[in-house]
């Protein structure tokens, strides 16, 4: 079955149009996360599917409903957001109970709900706290919980995972992973952080000024990116880019090349300076000067000794090397 299907949805603010025909389809049982900078449109696109906003043209179906006309609290989707939005007064258990109360959902079916939402989210031993004697990756399993006893046909999630710290946004990353693997459901998840996209994804949109760029699995997109937008986005440090003539090609084009397939070399086909170092243990990146405005950054696995100001040299395996055109476009 299909969970959701995009067709030519635009979604305009007045004048300003923030959404260009966006086509989408989302299979059961998939997840799939909408990456791209700031400003892109992701959490926007989000609303639109909830039914937080109303969509200006083109058709959005769930489950093979029409749901342009239906209300958020009917189109069968639960949404969590980068805030937590619990009530304070309310316990654990009666903030994830109170959808279900609404819907006068029978005391037992309620209390069943909410003992399974809290076994798969670790939460059976908060469940008569307050949401101020939780800590912050607490309050968001809350909110992820309040969700889960909604059984819905489709989860939202609003870059959940931005307030936390980064030990806090690991652990909570891989609950996420591990309830969708648990549930079976259709998961789509908004995000700036490409590491989150590339880790939790069966599939990335990667949007751009209201466009989808791309479309495809994190290893697809990562590998076999569509355009210089995608390749420099998706991946740190960035992909390199170096003018073709450079390296004795055709003028016009631009080699992108992946910081962990360039090597340091005694000859090199590019020389340069170091200009900077980033020791993080596991790895260095080692960004250097190539001069005329053209920097390039070597990712070097294990620890690796070099100094700022030293002179060295770049190389590749040319097999790993994209082109692309003066549009940016692959070639």
């Amino acid at each position: 079955m299909t969970a959701l299907l995009l067709s030519n949805v635009c979604k305009s603010f007045g004048q300003v149009q923030v959404l260009k025909d966006i086509n989408l389809h989302v299979e059961d049982g998939e997840f799939v996360v909408f990456v791209g900078p700031s400003g892109c449109g992701k959490s926007t696109l989000l609303r639109v599917i909830s039914g937080l906003e109303e969509a200006t043209s083109g058709d959005i179906e769930i489950c093979g409903t029409l749901v342009n006309d239906i209300p958020p609290a009917k189109r069968g989707i639960a949404m969590v957001f980068q805030s937590y939005a619990l009530y304070p007064h309310l316990t654990v258990r009666d903030n994830m109970a109170l959808a279900l109360k609404q819907a006068r959902m029978p005391k037992d079916d309620i209390a069943g709900r909410v003992a399974e939402a809290s076994r798969m989210l670790s939460l059976e031993d908060y469940l008569d706290r307050r949401p101020a004697e939780l800590s912050g990756g607490q309050r968001q399993r809350v909110a992820i919980g309040r969700a889960v006893v909604r059984e819905p046909d489709l989860f939202l999630f609003d870059e959940p995972l931005s307030n936390l710290d980064a030990a806090l946004r690991m652990n909570t990353r891989l609950e996420i992973a591990r309830l969708h693997r648990q549930l079976g459901a259709s998961m789509i998840y908004v995000t700036h952080d490409q590491v989150e996209a590339m880790t939790l994804a069966d599939k990335i949109v990667v949007l751009r000024d209201g466009r989808v760029e791309q479309v495809g699995s994190p290893m697809e997109i990562y590998n076999n990116p569509a355009n210089r937008f995608v390749a420099e986005f998706i991946g740190s440090p960035s992909m390199n880019f170096v003018p073709a003539e450079q390296l004795g090609g055709a003028p016009g084009k631009h080699i992108g090349i992946r910081p962990e397939y360039a090597r340091i070399t005694d000859n090199g086909r590019l020389p340069g300076t170091v200009i900077h170092v980033e020791k993080l243990g596991g790895d260095t990146n080692i960004l250097i000067d190539l001069g005329g405005g053209l920097s390039f950054t070597s990712r070097e696995f294990g620890q690796y000794d070099i100094a700022i100001g030293d002179r060295v040299a770049i190389d590749f395996d040319d097999s790993k090397c994209l082109t692309f055109d003066s549009d940016g476009q692959r070639v």
